[in-house]
């Protein structure tokens, strides 16, 4: 998921993504204007404040969203698009510290995060060209060795999946990238603005109280909360902060605690012109999205007018990369040799916030400030269901929430201003063992 606009000066950035280049927004919603009261404030109009608002809502709660640009134009809005099952952790922390049980618990919620996608699409009539399907691959032998491993585990918790290596992996996919895949049809992939779009207006058909351009310049805790814009104030029982990444922008005025335990990565996806929909189907059969197991990953799927969405290429010093649009027309290309010709039309990129461990970071501030951060890329599924676990919570049943709440994160090593370059250098060394494995 994205959170903000890069930096730098690849000009290719300033245009706009795919994504909003493809949609017609409704006008903007209204800035925040003097003071008013609700039962739960929410900070941040992505998919988990959406989701956290309308379910909210639906428990008769008055709901005031605050969202500092416009609706979906974050981490949202600008994502891969892929939902999936799991999370960007693995299974590891949620064993270490939550016991066999409850790690699997976690994980049928992740499976469950996907369903709800599907849910809200028919209760709402969100068209936002949804598919189920979803294949990993691996690049070398000792990838496809951690991938059967992977493979095995789906299995074994319950997802349907299906294996292949060598010549048999073109089932899958036609790339002579790749040594092995499975393919599974529980995660899937859509047009993450059209769903946030959908979901908004979802929201303000329930009732909810939305604003667009208004930040939150600061919140007063207590038994009640006040939380503060420019040019007005919301006083409310219960907040939500779900900013996610853009915490660490007014972290100091909101939640200083929180924000250290997450970081800011760049990552970047171009989009082709419409492609030969026949070639298409070659390439990935069934119009699966794909992503690869290297630590440094490179994501792909064609969109529903076919274009190759190709995404990756990280970036850990908040810089954007030179040459982006040909870096990565040539991770393309080295994907895909039939596409080393396909005009790139779209360049864009923002910041995914990672955890340390890479696990979701949700929890309490006080008795009545709940958060939610640190999706670290697995953010398109998983939000929708932290936000509905929010509204449980406030709404007195805080088990589900509590799961989560309980695993431990710590803050990322160097302070503000050493644990950027912290961070380059120890991804430096996992890109190099991508190379060498």
């Amino acid at each position: 998921m994205f959170a903000r606009s890069l930096t730098g000066s690849d000009t290719q950035l300033n245009q706009k993504s795919y994504y909003e280049a493809s949609v017609v927004r409704p006008a903007a919603c209204a800035p925040l204007e003097g003071a008013v009261e609700a039962d739960v404030v929410v900070v941040g109009s992505g998919f988990a404040g959406l989701s956290a608002a309308l379910g909210l809502r639906q428990k008769g709660l008055s709901v005031v969203l605050l969202e500092a640009d416009r609706i979906g134009s974050g981490a949202s809005g600008r994502n891969g698009g892929q939902a999936i099952v799991g999370y960007a952790s693995g299974q590891g922390p949620f064993e270490a510290q939550l016991g066999a049980a409850d790690a699997q618990r976690a994980w049928d919620l992740s499976v469950e995060a996907v369903e709800l996608i599907e849910q809200r699409i028919a209760a709402h009539g969100i068209d936002c060209d949804w598919r189920r399907g979803y294949t990993y691959v691996a690049d070398s032998p000792k990838k496809a060795r951690a991938l059967h491993e992977e493979f095995e585990d789906h299995s074994r918790r319950g997802v349907a999946c299906d294996w292949a290596e060598g010549a048999d992996v073109a089932r899958f996919i036609r790339s002579p990238r790749y040594v092995a895949a499975f393919r599974e049809n529980t995660s899937g992939h859509l047009h993450p603005l059209k769903y946030a779009l959908g979901l908004a207006q979802a929201a303000r058909a329930a009732g909810v109280r939305i604003h667009e351009h208004s930040p939150v310049t600061g919140l007063d805790r207590g038994r009640t909360l006040v939380a503060r814009t420019a040019r007005g104030q919301v006083t409310a029982r219960f907040g939500v902060l779900a900013g996610n990444c853009m915490l660490p922008e007014f972290g100091p005025a909101v939640a200083p605690e929180i924000a250290p335990r997450i970081m800011p990565v760049g990552t970047y996806i171009v989009g082709t012109a419409p492609l030969d929909p026949s070639l298409c189907e070659r390439l990935i059969p069934g119009n699966a999205a794909v992503c690869d197991n290297n630590f440094v990953l490179d994501y792909f799927r064609f969109s529903a007018d076919h274009r190759m969405l190709f995404g990756g290429r990280v970036s850990y010093t908040t810089m954007t990369p030179p040459d982006l649009k040909g870096v990565m027309a040539r991770r393309m290309g080295a994907v895909f040799p039939e596409l080393k010709a396909a005009p790139v039309e779209y360049v864009w990129g923002g910041f995914v916030d990672i955890s340390m461990n890479r696990a979701p970071d949700f929890g309490r501030l006080g008795d009545n400030l709940y958060y939610l951060q640190g999706f670290s890329g697995h953010g398109v599924a998983l939000t929708g269901l932290a936000g509905q676990m929010v509204a449980e919570a406030v709404a007195g049943q805080a088990g589900r929430f509590d799961l989560f709440a309980r695993l431990k994160h710590h803050a990322f090593p160097g302070g503000p201003l050493l644990r950027t370059p912290t961070l380059a250098l120890g991804m430096l060394w996992h890109r190099m063992k991508d190379v060498i494995g």
